[in-house]
């Protein structure tokens, strides 16, 4: 077992300051590093946890020989079931700690006290997408596997386009003819499959039109509006087809694959859904033994579904990007 590189000190836990954001973000970019998507910004912090339309997120940092060595990030969001009931829920998300003080029971630390924390605050549940490298750990901690996240995949006619570098975000002509801005968005939501994010004009404006880097462009075929975004994987132009709103969603899905100039369009959506069925129908097919996330949850009451089980989880690829 790697031993830590500090002598074993006193770890304290505490609630989050606004004065710590420089040292959060030092100790993000030491932890996990950055990308060209995902810069740890003043701005992208901002936007995720303070700006989110569902409320601030809870954050505890660890703190050891007078520097902050450990985050951990709760962040809130609201689940709507097809009856109308509404969960207050967190997101396990910014889960670092500094590479010299690992091993010390940091983790576990700060995620107890933060889903103490949230049992105060009435908290439903809490649910994630770990990394392979964390996701026992929270298995130890009295989460439970929900289900694996694939992809599905169609080939576009930019895929013998030269790609671009690994590190970038691609302009949005690059991937797509004609494109325009994720804004203005107005979408009446279907009702739920089982728990979905409410589609709210407010959470619209936030999730794609505020995000600081990512690029989100819309499609609209009539009454139906795709939401896409650019983005590099393995050295080709990917098209992410995030979320589809309308009645219509097959002629949108089609529409917005003979816009592409990716190489290729992907992206995800629950099963018996029918933005799944018009993405199936529209030629994207599930990619074998492809699984991208996998999906985890800790309830914190007795809730009245499932949550153990995938069909429970009314969620698209724009419920688990970039978050």
């Amino acid at each position: 077992m790697r031993e830590s590189s500090v002598p074993d000190t006193k770890i304290a836990v505490r609630a989050y300051a606004d004065e710590d954001l420089d040292d959060v973000l030092d100790l993000l970019r030491a932890s996990l590093g950055e990308s060209a998507l995902l810069r740890r910004t003043t701005e992208l912090f901002t936007w995720k946890h303070f700006e989110n339309p569902f409320g601030r997120s809870i954050l505890l940092v660890a703190e050891a020989d007078d520097r902050i060595v450990g985050l951990r990030a709760f962040m809130r969001w609201t689940l709507r079931t097809a009856d109308g009931a509404e969960f207050a829920c967190v997101r396990a998300v910014d889960t670092a700690t500094h590479p010299q003080y690992q091993r010390r029971g940091i983790f576990r630390s700060l995620t107890e006290a933060a889903v103490s924390e949230a049992k105060a605050q009435g908290v439903d549940m809490v649910f994630n997408t770990p990394n392979p490298k964390s996701g026992a750990g929270y298995l130890t901690m009295g989460w439970h596997a929900v289900g694996a996240i694939g992809v599905l995949a169609a080939p576009c006619l930019g895929v013998f386009r030269p790609g671009p570098d690994e590190d970038s975000v691609p302009d949005p002509s690059e991937v797509l003819r004609n494109p325009e801005p994720a804004e203005d968005l107005d979408v009446t939501d279907r009702t739920p499959r089982g728990l979905r994010t409410p589609r709210t004009d407010e959470y619209l404006r936030w999730r794609f039109a505020g995000h600081p880097t990512a690029h989100y462009l819309r499609i609209d075929a009539g009454d139906t509006t795709c939401v896409v975004r650019p983005n590099v994987r393995n050295g080709r132009r990917e098209l992410v087809l995030s979320d589809v709103f309308g009645p219509h969603p097959s002629r949108a899905i089609r529409k917005t694959w003979r816009a592409s100039r990716a190489a290729y369009m992907a992206g995800w959506f629950a099963q018996d859904t029918p933005e799944r069925r018009a993405a199936t129908r529209s030629g994207m097919i599930p990619v074998p033994r492809l699984t991208t996330l996998t999906l985890v949850a800790r309830p914190l009451r007795r809730l009245p579904l499932d949550t153990t089980s995938l069909r429970s989880w009314d969620f698209a690829s724009s419920d688990l990007e970039l978050l």
